[in-house]
């Protein structure tokens, strides 16, 4: 696979109109920044360790972990994104790297790195075999007792964002839903080009169990947003200290509830490599 076709068209045109560089300095972003870091920095133990961000898109998790001392490979597909994390890294002094790759053929020898990060492959491959192959490569280039923490798309993420703002009445929007929650399957349709290009959504149970069929030790699951964003007055009550305070208090008590689980948009399983002779 060459590097022009590592990921389909579509999704190229989605993030060469879309602004991935910015998406997480406003809304929902903001705090899913937040959010994820805290999730992260659960699983490093040492000062130094070495990470591959794979799917790291423009590089913000890896700036932010490169800042803390750890050793960061970037590895992603597409060419815009690659440019503006090559900047963001020349500018560190502890730089990490920056490769133009993808999921499927990691350029990392085995037992590469102690942490993996997938931010984009599990939602952005639509066959499960393409996953399967993923979560493959990422045991391989993973230490033994590495820890692989995959970020995943709800099924159900659609379908909850049409019912808060009516589109869910909209006849291709509903269709559209109907197939996420059946197949997992997302396809924007042609009158909401500004939605996420095609896409698979995970049932919590489906993504841990691609895990688990790879030998993967499951840890546990974690919900991202969790169920406060349903809050109505979410963004203005996450920018009121008390306010906050009992919103990210809900979302730690239900974070690893398995039957709250489909009420957050994103989710992140968490996995260890535990191989009997440390191979």
């Amino acid at each position: 696979m060459n590097s022009k076709q590592l990921i389909s068209s579509n999704i190229e045109a989605f993030y060469n109109k879309a602004s991935e560089e910015t998406r997480l300095d406003k809304g929902m972003g903001v705090f899913e920044f937040e959010r994820i870091k805290s999730l992260i920095e659960r699983y490093i133990s040492s000062s130094s360790v070495t990470i591959l961000d794979i799917g790291g898109g423009t590089g913000k998790y890896s700036e932010w972990l490169a800042k803390k001392g750890h050793q960061v490979h970037l590895v992603e597909p597409v060419s815009k994104h690659i440019k503006i994390a090559k900047n963001r890294a020349n500018k560190l002094k502890n730089k990490f790297s920056v490769h133009l790759g993808e999921s499927r053929k990691l350029e990392f020898s085995n037992n590469f790195a102690d942490l993996i990060i997938l931010h984009g492959p599990l939602y952005h491959l639509q066959k499960k075999e393409d996953r399967e192959v993923t979560i493959s490569e990422a045991k391989r280039v993973l230490k033994n007792n590495g820890i692989i923490l995959g970020f995943a798309i709800n099924y159900t993420a659609s379908t909850l964002v049409g019912l808060l703002n009516g589109l869910i009445h909209k006849k291709t929007f509903f269709e559209m839903c109907k197939e996420e929650l059946t197949t997992g399957i997302h396809n924007p349709p042609d009158d909401f080009p500004w939605l996420l290009a095609e896409a698979y959504y995970h049932k919590p149970a489906q993504l841990k169990d691609e895990f688990i069929k790879q030998e993967l030790t499951y840890l546990t699951t974690y919900a991202v947003e969790g169920m406060a964003w349903l809050d109505k007055n979410y963004f203005a009550n996450m920018l009121n200290d008390k306010k906050k305070k009992t919103l990210l208090e809900l979302t730690q008590v239900t974070e690893n509830d398995s039957y709250l689980l489909p009420f957050s948009p994103h989710i992140m399983i968490a996995v260890k490599k535990q191989t009997k002779y440390g191979k």
